[in-house]
């Protein structure tokens, strides 16, 4: 549903989340094994997490990753996917088509159209925070 890079980001910034909850600055090595990625890889989505104000680094040597955990009770899991893979989960045609709409639907149009609103206002409405928190108490996981 998501890009592998969103993915990504939305698992790191929980991770980020979490840490920040438990009172941890997290560094690129704990976030990468946290969310099972590459460093390098992770690196570069902790940088775009960073530029777009989602997480800030703190440098030295009791450096690493945090979150200002009022934003994160504000910052919606839509606004993540927006930035790692722009506005296509709400408006892209489920068969690639370029042109689909209520006016010129697709096949699949009408059957797809309520499960995309559905989706979109599930993703509007869950924050950051409520992803860490279940995460915390262990209701969900961020590993294979």
């Amino acid at each position: 549903m998501f890009s592998k890079t969103c993915e990504h980001a939305i698992k790191a910034i929980i991770f980020v989340t979490k840490q920040t909850l438990e009172g941890k600055r997290a560094s690129l090595k704990t976030i990468a094994f946290g969310i099972e990625s590459p460093e390098a890889y992770t690196a570069k989505i902790l940088q775009l997490l960073v530029k777009n104000e989602f997480i800030f680094s703190i440098k030295g040597a009791a450096g690493g990753f945090e979150t200002d955990l009022n934003k994160m009770k504000k910052l919606s899991l839509m606004r993540v996917v927006e930035v790692f893979d722009g506005d296509s989960i709400a408006n892209r045609c489920v068969l690639g088509l370029k042109t689909c709409s209520s006016r010129n639907p697709c096949p699949f149009h009408d059957k797809y159209a309520p499960v995309r609103a559905r989706l979109v206002c599930i993703l509007e409405n869950t924050s950051i925070m409520d992803l860490a928190l279940g995460l915390i108490a262990g209701k969900t996981s961020l590993k294979e």
